[in-house]
């Protein structure tokens, strides 16, 4: 029997049980990928991620309790919180290389850690009508579409009283559906809805601002950017556009530490 270490934190918060909670798992060598699917199956999170040494760096990948994903910013985060927090990184800049999103850097600054990804630029297109109808009565001023659908809609309020039907949206060809629209008191909200990835909300969503920071950056006039995810849970986010990267910053808290046995 093998054990693993097993972290847990709550990213792009900084107060316990708000922000996105993320698993985390330092391994010595890769385990067979069904191996770690099962382990996120288990832990029943929106993202489980492992990483491994690499020289100075670190390879990481992350897995939702469906599949493995292309692209998680909290799991990122809370990774690299748990490198400098519990792990003794003394570096203020963490290196990660992933297989589909290239390399990722997370930077100390302060009480925050910001990531530094790459933009992804969602284009108007056109969403099947169940979506829209998952989605409720009020209909969006725009739709976009990049990895994942993105619905912009009017107000805050209107974010906030999105009640999905999250069976029929599990029916959507994308990864999830981003609905965002102008902040009262932030420069945009947003909130992601995957349940075809087993996560019918995800509380803060780093890679769906991979989309929301350029357009809002366009829309806005200005390139440093201030966010809320309006999930149950909350999560702020510090957001800059930086050319064909995105920049988020955010804190993270420790939840737990333990083993599993596998």
């Amino acid at each position: 029997m093998k054990t693993i270490a097993i972290y847990q934190a709550d990213a792009f918060t900084s107060h316990l049980f708000g922000g996105n909670p993320a698993a985390i798992c330092p391994l010595d060598e890769w385990l067979p990928a069904p191996q770690m699917q099962k382990i996120a199956a288990e832990n029943n999170l929106a993202e489980t991620a492992f990483f491994i040494h690499q020289g100075n760096d670190f390879e990481l990948r992350w897995f939702t309790p469906e599949y493995e994903i292309d692209l998680c910013g909290h799991a990122t985060l809370a990774s690299a919180h748990i490198l400098f927090t519990a792990l003794g990184y003394n570096r203020d800049t963490i290196h990660f290389h992933t297989l589909k999103a290239g390399t990722l850097t997370v930077t100390r600054e302060g009480d925050k850690y910001s990531l530094n990804f790459p933009s992804r630029v969602a284009e108007k297109a056109e969403a099947p009508e169940f979506l829209l109808e998952a989605m409720g009565a009020k209909r969006p001023l725009e739709i976009l579409k990049s990895r994942d659908y993105m619905l912009v809609y009017e107000s805050e309020d209107d974010i906030v009283n999105l009640k999905p039907d999250f069976n029929l949206l599990s029916k959507v060809n994308t990864v999830g559906v981003i609905a965002t629209a102008p902040g009262r008191s932030s420069d945009f909200v947003s909130r992601f809805f995957a349940p075809g990835a087993g996560i019918n909300e995800d509380p803060v969503t780093g890679s769906a601002h991979c989309n929301l920071i350029p357009y809002w950056a366009e829309k806005l006039g200005k390139t440093e950017l201030h966010a809320f995810q309006v999930s149950a849970r909350r999560g702020e986010l510090w957001c800059a556009l930086k050319g064909d990267r995105v920049t988020m910053a955010g804190n993270a808290v420790t939840y737990l530490k333990g083993e599993i046995y596998v």
